[in-house]
């Protein structure tokens, strides 16, 4: 497995969710509208962008684990069992800390 290649996806990737919480933060702030049917419907927008944004800080907390298992050594074991983890579900789910068996 080429770790400088899996590095760099995951890097790259994490730049990606970082520009995007950014974004979301920032449509986050945007004030609400004076009418009430426009807040409703902004509320419910920012409700999704949430929910966006959790999943996107879970994905970004992935990612930093897995660059640690990089730097540490441990990549490509898996977490609970010890055995390695296959190269084509390493390079399918790049944050994978278990192998297929464990997950």
């Amino acid at each position: 497995m080429d770790l400088t290649a899996q590095t760099n996806l995951l890097l790259a990737r994490r730049s990606e969710l970082s520009d995007a919480l950014v974004d979301i933060a920032d449509k986050l702030d945007d004030p609400m509208p004076k009418d009430w049917e426009d807040r409703a419907s902004e509320r419910q927008g920012d409700e999704v962008l949430e929910a966006l944004g959790n999943a996107e800080l879970e994905e970004l907390r992935r990612i930093d684990a897995a660059l640690q298992r990089i730097e540490d050594g441990s990549y490509g074991t898996c977490a609970k069992c010890g055995d390695p983890i296959a190269e084509d579900r390493l390079r399918a789910v790049p944050t994978a800390a278990l192998c297929r068996a464990c997950a």
